[in-house]
């Protein structure tokens, strides 16, 4: 069986890196240099992640409802 799970990307300038979380899923978070290695590794984490849980931890696991901007005047 497989299922999605929606990653969170951003660009770090001060490292030089892609950091990648999937925050539905506590510790699934990793970093790389190409956007494509932080593709590989963040499916790594989750699959690690998925494997100490029990099924119905995963089950429970949130589904995603999107994203929106927040304007905020500082």
């Amino acid at each position: 069986m497989t299922r999605n799970y929606t990653a969170f990307i951003e660009w770090d300038k001060e490292s030089g890196t892609y950091i990648g979380r999937v925050p539905s899923i506590t510790g699934a978070h990793t970093f790389a240099e190409s956007f494509d290695d932080l593709h590989v590794k963040l499916k790594e984490v989750v699959a690690l992640c998925l494997e100490v849980m029990d099924a119905e931890d995963i089950e429970s696991i949130p589904s995603f409802a999107g994203i929106s901007q927040i304007e905020v005047a500082i």
